[in-house]
């Protein structure tokens, strides 16, 4: 198991935009978090609450842990990634309920110079939140 500490600095989240609390498990494809639910005074909240499209960031993140400790494993550094595109997102309520934590897995689907996909999905207490796939570019911005 893996702390947040573990991957600090290797992402550009900090504070408390860097969602996750936890990798439980990762490989060469695939890794698995845990994060505790945002709350009221959570950045990401409005009105007291966060809304479930949230939860796409949660696996962005997810995302971006696995391939800067991909890089970490063969001694290199991820390029600097932006979230270009998500696709098939498909969220299962409106909100984020805080009382329990965040189960966060991801899997790479595609690999280029230029960017990499990967199919996230949410749940909380065994229940798929959301789901989808996210698509991080490289590279200069425009």
């Amino acid at each position: 198991m893996l702390t947040r500490a573990d991957w600090a600095g290797l992402i550009p989240h900090a504070g408390r935009m860097d969602v996750l609390d936890r990798v439980l498990h990762w490989d060469n494809e695939c890794l698995q978090a845990e994060a505790m639910a945002p709350d009221a005074t959570h950045p990401l909240a409005r009105a007291g609450r966060v809304h479930a499209v949230h939860l796409c960031e949660y696996g962005a993140q997810a995302a971006a842990v696995h391939g800067a400790l991909l890089a970490r494993a063969v001694h290199s550094t991820a390029p600097a990634g932006l979230l270009a595109a998500l696709r098939a997102v498909r969220l299962h309520g409106q909100w984020i309920d805080a009382a329990a934590p965040l189960h966060i897995a991801v899997r790479r689907l595609a690999a280029l110079p230029e960017a990499v996909q990967y199919r996230f999905e949410v749940a909380q207490l065994g229940a798929t939140l959301a789901q989808g796939q996210v698509l991080i570019a490289f590279g200069a911005v425009p």
